[in-house]
């Protein structure tokens, strides 16, 4: 399995953890935990609570749309994008320079990656100079902190790929300082070691765009001339460490290759280059996707309207307009301050609502029905997806996550709209599902995974060329995304025998101590429900070794007060996998015992305490909040904020348990 290797020593976080599950409590909390109930008249109540709560959240047309928060690098980089076009709105930076700075941590001066999480020196670098072009002065008490902190790290000139090629385009280091990325790949064959259809759709709309501005050797207006020399403990002229030493022969040859390359690079002819320019350009305007914007990703977005401004498109160009209304469409404006998300989750923030809002077919259905309705008016079905280049007879019949992004619909969003509509039993969503799961069994990848857009996305060795320093350059098919599509084939029941050819891909995916990695939640219990739900969905034998064991190691990761907790520092190091120092959480402590009742478990004493953990969470507004970091984008290096996991998952949880404890 490929899993992400540890970065850093956190041999004391493992020490410092000390609930490692009800083995480790005392004779006394076992006999308190025993006679522990649940109130089924409370739970009556706070469940009809929060249910009216979150429908009062539902748009006008049907869907759900909550925030969706990352790192500082994401409303840093907005402000660095305003002055490298010039196009500077001072109210709206001051905006955001006031959420950054309330991001900072006091602790190690610097911005981490999620909330309360480690020093950060990229994060870190970005946000410095954001505050510094808003005007920030060097010698503000927040920004020597920040400054210490980098400095003390290295400098600047650690900085990841992405920050670098930014600096290289901000003039602040040398172009030798970042791999080279020529517009030329554009015209690499499918047989060559790289191709654009060899790397995720997101390293895709990323790449092709900067390619243009890496090949034009682009230059920030930068109309202040603000630098941040003072972050470097060599020049940056004479720094000769850029790049980390490689630790593998594949990583010394790559290398080595890319730096061959960028010295002949410039030679190239300027017709081949001006062809693979124009190429490049093609390609963007091809997916620029209205006012959702290229990829619907904001790094995609950020380089397309940067590349045709360099391209001398103009600014009220309908072009450029789609990019900027994108990257509008993006922020989050709070009043006195603002922020802005890396996209938009209508889609799945709909689905799983709804998902939560169908354990109870008893209730009111009229507010699900409509946001079915909402979500099959976004089926792709038509489009041409860069999924064709490999299933060039495949049907369209996916969804995307946002509210547009026709080239690139994504198989567990799919899944999980074609559960909800083959829960919900209506005739008029019939041809939807029927679509939807005959596009998800011919998107299934040789090993019997599921990936989240592509299939037999697995070239791992694609990961160890200089530019992918965030290991995230692939699309492989993991354990969640796998249990969603075997989840929903195995309940519409059409689909036979790829439904046990994902069951086998699970089962060899199982760690060794029972739980699944979860590549897009956080983390081991994410995976560990996504996998006991698609079995029970699938009608798997719930007594099997495999589902036993999962059952085991989340009663293992129980904590004392009921719930479960899991920081996002285990993608880091699997030996701390389902644990947290900190606290429970109420999104993580749904997804276990939802996993758990999947399994069977629904009377069991883990889960009656994991229920009244997440009663006992409920606040004033009859839902829940918390400031945890949710899922990762990519592990190690981007991580989310999924504002709705701590609204509807916890109804989930309670509407199931509510409906299989009913007299």
């Amino acid at each position: 399995m490929n899993r992400p290797q540890a970065i850093h020593d956190i041999s004391q976080y493992q020490r410092s953890v000390t609930m490692k599950g009800k083995n480790n409590l005392t004779s006394v909390e076992v006999s308190h935990i025993n006679q522990e109930t649940v109130d089924l008249n409370e739970l009556e109540e706070k469940f009809i609570q929060a249910r009216s709560a979150i429908l009062a959240l539902q748009q006008k047309d049907g869907h759900w749309c909550f925030p969706l928060e990352a790192d500082c690098t994401i409303p840093a980089e907005y402000i660095l994008m305003m002055h490298f076009m010039d196009e500077v709105d001072v109210v709206l930076e001051n905006k955001i320079a006031r959420f950054i700075r309330d991001k900072q941590d006091m602790n190690h001066g610097g911005w981490p990656l999620y909330y309360d999480g480690a020093f950060d020196i990229s994060c870190t670098i970005k946000s410095y100079y954001a505050l510094k072009l808003v005007g920030d002065s060097p010698e503000d008490a927040h920004m020597k902190r920040a400054r210490e902190a980098i400095l003390q790290r290295g400098g600047a000139a650690k900085a990841n790929v992405f920050t670098r090629l930014l600096l290289a385009m901000y003039q602040q280091i040398p172009w030798r300082a970042v791999p080279v990325v020529p517009a030329e790949l554009i015209f690499l064959p499918k047989w060559a070691p790289f191709h654009l259809s060899k790397v995720s759709y997101w390293s895709r709309t990323v790449m092709v765009p900067l390619s243009i501005l890496c090949t034009l050797k682009a230059k920030a207006i930068n109309p202040k001339k603000v630098d941040i020399r003072e972050l470097f403990i060599t020049p940056p002229e004479e720094e000769q460490n850029y790049f980390p030493k490689p630790d593998t022969l594949l990583k010394r040859v790559f290398m080595a290759v890319e730096r061959l390359l960028s010295r002949y690079e410039p030679k190239l002819p300027q017709s081949l280059r001006q062809a693979a320019i124009n190429s490049a350009e093609h390609w963007v305007l091809e997916r620029l996707n209205g006012e959702c914007g290229i990829g619907a990703i904001f790094p995609a977005i950020v380089n397309a309207h940067e590349a045709l401004a360099l391209l001398g498109y103009s600014y009220d160009h309908p072009s450029r307009a789609k990019c900027r209304n994108a990257l509008r469409g993006l922020l989050i404006d709070e009043g006195e301050r603002a922020w802005c998300q890396p996209c938009t989750s209508p889609v799945w923030d709909t689905v799983l609502t709804s998902l939560a809002l169908q354990e109870d077919l008893e209730t009111d259905q009229e507010p699900v029905h409509r946001a079915m309705d909402w979500l099959v008016k976004q089926q792709v079905l038509e489009a041409p997806g860069d999924w064709r280049d490999k299933r060039p007879d495949l049907a369209g019949g996916g969804w995307a996550f946002q509210y547009a992004n026709p080239h690139y619909p994504d198989l567990d969003d799919t899944a999980a709209v074609a559960w909800a509509l083959e829960q919900g039993g209506l005739e008029r969503h019939e041809y939807a599902l029927e679509r939807a799961a005959n596009w998800l069994a011919g998107m299934q990848s040789k090993n019997g995974g599921f990936a989240a857009f592509d299939i037999d996305n697995v070239y791992h060795y694609l990961n160890e060329i200089p530019f992918a320093d965030h290991g995230a350059l692939i699309d492989p098919p993991t354990s969640d995304v796998t249990a969603r599509c075997v989840g929903l084939l195995g309940k519409y029941g059409k689909h036979q025998l790829e439904v046990w050819r994902g069951i086998g891909f699970l089962l060899r995916e199982q760690e060794s101590n029972g739980s699944w990695f979860g590549r897009w939640g956080t983390n081991y219990i994410y995976g560990t429900w996504s996998v006991l739900e698609a079995f029970y969905l699938a009608k798997f034998d719930m007594q099997h070794a495999s589902v036993r064991r999962a059952v085991q190691w989340l009663e293992s990761v129980q904590r004392v007060d009921g719930g479960w907790g899991e920081t996002n520092d285990s993608y880091l190091d699997e030996k701390i996998a389902g644990q947290f120092l900190k606290t429970s959480t109420t999104f993580q402590t749904a997804w276990a015992v939802l996993g758990l009742m999947a399994a069977g478990e629904v009377k069991s004493e883990s889960v009656r305490r994991g229920i009244n953990y997440i009663l006992s969470q409920q606040e004033h507004n009859h839902l829940w909040d918390e400031p945890w970091f949710t899922a990762p984008g990519f592990p190690r290096v981007f991580y989310l904020r999924y504002y709705g996991y701590s609204k509807f998952f916890p109804l989930w949880a309670l509407a199931r348990y509510r409906v299989l404890t009913r007299d």
